[in-house]
């Protein structure tokens, strides 16, 4: 289902981007806005029903990476910040001094945080909003994270608590009820915390605001996580452009529209892309060219992603060309696969051009020198 869903909704949002930057009128991307929000909106929903579905079918696996606890509140924080900025709402944050590395699923705890502060930002009016973090229990090879969200909004009549956390249930079902929303997010909040040794709960009164908290029990780490680029936006693509210009890549890609999506996407950044539509028509043009890099889809007709990529680690002379997953099969078990193959990174559809720009950079510094002026593979 993740499949089926996320491919359209990529070529939704694609199509919506590469219009963006083919030269539109003030009023077209007034429109454009508009569209791109709606697909950002409607993903979040279909992320939310699959999390949902998969936790009850006991098939929800969470990830365990090396992660700064600090760096990821304030990744948090900035998501939200903009929207409660923009309702003149206070954002405060007050965090212990936390273990520099933990390990867990960044990626999960991050997502149970940001529903209860986008509640918040929802049901708030006027005052702030405040993210508090304190250790609760500290062994010598784990913490006991508390996440506390207070906040000075509508508050929550006493009867409305019980339902709060169940699926689809929010603290007003009423058909005219002035908040939109699922009722996911907390549901989903509610079955993260206690896979990662928590719990969820809520103190509230109605007209005097709320607050929401979470445990998790994370592991601590030696480790550091991977560094992130340095680089901006604006800076990674004209990288790209500058050092990789005439780069040759092969694009792995079945489906017509998306393949045409990223192939824009791509040659916008003066790389030189070469497409098939399957692993095993892969497997014949990467004995014959020279490639930088390989973005291969996952679920293909003929030959899948992961078996192409078995196969192309086995020849001697292609055992270290980064091969990238980019594919619509977006759970923690779907990356393990893809690194079990021999992938060595993974993006996720729909695609964010900016992540796919700092992703293709990471790799192409490891696969080539840079090269302004030259075409790589010997075109």
């Amino acid at each position: 289902m993740s499949h089926e869903i996320r491919t359209p909704l990529t070529a939704i949002t694609g199509m919506a981007h590469i219009l963006r930057r083919s030269g539109i009128t003030v009023q077209q991307a007034d429109k454009i806005d508009k569209i791109e929000n709606a697909g950002h909106h409607l993903l979040d929903i279909i992320n939310a029903v699959l999390d949902l579905s998969k936790i009850e079918a006991g098939k929800f696996s969470l990830a365990e990476e090396s992660f700064r606890p600090e760096e990821m509140i304030e990744h948090v924080a900035s998501m939200i910040g903009i929207r409660a900025q923009e309702k003149g709402l206070t954002l405060t944050l007050k965090t212990d001094q936390l273990p520099d590395h933990l390990i867990g699923d960044p990626t999960r705890l991050q997502q149970a945080i940001l529903n209860y502060l986008t509640n918040a930002v929802k049901f708030t009016e006027q005052g702030g909003i405040t993210l508090s973090t304190r250790i609760e229990e500290d062994s010598p090879d784990s913490v006991l994270l508390r996440f506390e969200v207070h906040d000075t909004g509508t508050g929550i009549a006493l009867e409305a608590i019980p339902r709060l956390f169940s699926a689809f249930e929010q603290a007003d079902n009423s058909i005219t009820r002035k908040y939109g929303g699922t009722g996911l997010g907390l549901a989903i909040s509610k079955k993260i915390a206690p896979l990662m040794g928590g719990d969820t709960g809520v103190e509230s009164e109605l007209g005097k605001g709320s607050t929401f908290w979470l445990t998790v029990r994370l592991k601590k780490s030696e480790i550091s996580s991977s560094t992130r680029s340095a680089h901006s936006a604006d800076d990674t693509e004209a990288i790209l452009k500058r050092d990789y210009n005439g780069t040759r890549i092969l694009l792995v890609e079945d489906e017509p529209i998306n393949r045409e999506i990223f192939q824009d996407l791509l040659e916008e950044l003066g790389l030189i892309v070469d497409t098939v539509e399957d692993g095993e028509a892969a497997l014949s043009v990467v004995s014959q060219n020279d490639y930088a890099l390989i973005l291969m889809d996952m679920q293909m007709p003929v030959m899948d992603g992961l078996e192409s990529t078995r196969r192309i680690r086995q020849m001697d002379d292609l055992k270290r060309i980064p091969i990238l997953a980019m594919t619509a099969n977006a759970f923690v078990e779907d990356k393990a696969k893809c690194f079990d193959a021999g992938m060595d990174d993974f993006i996720t559809k729909p695609v964010d051009p900016i992540g796919l720009y700092v992703t293709l950079l990471r790799w192409l510094k490891k696969s080539v020198a840079p090269r302004a002026d030259k075409s790589f593979g010997g075109q």
